[in-house]
């Protein structure tokens, strides 16, 4: 009889971890794997912006959709497809919980901060400290987004170097395009107050446990460039530990495609839609390509785990200045088009090519996952709840099974819904209309609280339209002892609030 994620009972991890799904023979072939490496892995992060779940041609879009992406489809043949690989509604929250492995309500980022707002990554454990602790070299690029205070800051928080801006790309140019903000552009004093806002206009420098040293104030024409430095940095990088001891984290944010883009000249009209925003998905299909021939070309691509996805869904409020998803909804929501994001995991010589999996992978999974493969499993933080799970044996067994049971959505402070399987329990959400009104961290839609909770077959349904949780009322144990047990972990450890409703 097959596996099946709905039946199946989890084992208990430990107070502070959530339970997993033990797969006896994949943990013994992963175990083998990571063996016959003789080396700790290299790790490569790289997070688009606004990516879309349906951009890249391996995920149905490229060429079809007006933006071919030859180098992404690659490394995507050359790894592990993810269609079920979840980030948080937005951007901020995405991160930190990447590299924290603790959910929003946890860490306490629930939205981004805007111009200058207090508030960020410290006090939190972060992949970077541990990786470091454990011998690792640490190097973040490009975009940070997760805290403008010091203490926040990548160099603060366990990265021996950052190369990058503190902010979000439209916060440095909108205000001085004139198609967007003619009012303020043609007006001194308006001009004048935007410049006095709180925030660090320029892209930084920073050293382990320094100040950040100003590079650049990034205007439009300076933005358009941005994505090619960081890249040559990120590439500098890894023929730079080429042929040394120690292995490296690499986490490469890049600015595109979050709105409004400006590529670079090179790619400019160069897609077959002409726009530019599917300009900027050949620029970032080229920056991936250019890593990876960085790895191949200084031996160190067998060595390196590589991960690629997107920070959320797209900003579809910005139409077309936006990404492509055959979900519901989009950036900002916890419908499958605001959370559902590609995820390409590639290690050329132990995670098998051609390889796809509809198996639950959240964002938090990245920490315990990756500690496992460097060896420093026991650095997992003990002190605060850790909700990501270790899924090493999912990625490198051959047709690994998933080791997460439930995908929790999270919407600021509310526990928004929850898959099992192909189904999802949905309690809260946001609606879907872009004329409601704006919402925290420049978002729209307003917050819909159901009487009775609404049943979604994702297989049968992905645009979620077609609620049937009557006919289903067999699984209702299953959701609620889910949500029961979530809720219990967050009142047993309570989390944060740095960011969220005010």
């Amino acid at each position: 009889m097959g596996f099946d994620p709905i039946a199946a009972p989890t084992t208990p991890v430990s107070d502070t971890r959530e339970p997993v799904f033990v797969h006896e023979g994949q943990l013994a072939e992963a175990a083998r794997r990571v063996a016959a490496r003789g080396r700790r892995p290299n790790v490569l992060v790289v997070v688009f912006d606004d990516v879309g779940w349906g951009d890249f041609g391996c995920y149905g879009g490229g060429v079809a959709f007006g933006a071919p992406t030859p180098n992404l489809d690659r490394l995507a043949r050359r790894g592990l497809l993810l269609t079920s690989c979840y980030s948080e509604p937005s951007c901020t929250p995405s991160r930190a919980t990447l590299l924290t492995g603790r959910l929003p309500i946890r860490h306490g980022l629930q939205r981004p901060p805007m111009y200058g707002e207090r508030g960020g990554l410290e006090g939190e454990v972060t992949l970077a400290h541990l990786l470091a602790e454990a011998g690792y070299v640490t190097q973040a690029v490009g975009k940070w987004h997760l805290g403008e205070n010091l203490a926040s800051q990548p160099q603060h928080v366990g990265f021996d170097d950052f190369y990058g801006f503190l902010s979000v790309s439209d916060m440095y140019t909108e205000w001085r395009d004139p198609y967007f903000f003619p009012e303020i552009v043609y007006s001194d004093a308006r001009t004048e107050w935007v410049k006095n806002m709180p925030f660090n206009r320029c892209f930084v420098h920073a050293t382990r446990g320094g100040e950040p040293e100003q590079v650049e104030e990034v205007d439009i024409p300076a933005l358009s460039l941005l994505d090619e430095k960081w890249a040559s940095y990120s590439i500098d990088f890894i023929r730079g530990r080429a042929g040394r001891d120690e292995p490296w984290f690499l986490y490469h944010g890049t600015r595109g495609a979050h709105f409004d883009n400006y590529p670079h000249e090179r790619f400019l009209g160069a897609s077959p839609a002409k726009h530019p925003y599917k300009d900027t998905l050949l620029e970032l299909d080229d920056i991936v390509g250019r890593l990876v021939a960085a790895l191949e070309e200084t031996g160190q691509l067998e060595d390196t785990l590589i991960f690629v996805t997107s920070d959320n869904g797209p900003h579809m409020e910005n139409w077309p200045d936006a990404a492509f998803t055959p979900f519901r909804c989009a950036k900002g929501s916890t419908w499958e088009g605001g959370v559902r994001v590609p995820g390409i995991v590639a290690w050329p010589g132990t995670i098998d090519g051609e390889r796809v999996s509809d198996g639950l992978f959240h964002f938090s999974d990245l920490l315990p996952t990756v500690l496992t493969l460097a060896g420093a499993a026991d650095k997992v933080p003990t002190d605060r709840f850790v909700d990501g799970v270790d899924q090493t044996s999912f990625l490198l067994a051959p047709d690994g099974l998933s080791n997460r049971k439930y995908q929790y959505y999270w919407l600021l402070a509310d526990l928004s819904a929850l898959r099992v399987g192909e189904y999802k329990f949905v309690l809260v959400s946001t609606s879907d209309d872009d004329t409601d009104v704006a919402g925290p961290g420049g978002f729209t839609g307003v917050t819909q609280r159901y009487t009775y909770a609404r049943l979604y077959n994702l297989y049968l349904d992905p645009k979620e339209q077609h609620s049937y949780l009557t006919r289903k009322l067999a699984y209702n144990e299953a959701f609620l002892h889910g949500i029961r047990h979530h809720l219990g972990t967050v009142m047993q450890f309570p989390g944060k609030k740095v960011m969220g409703l005010e």
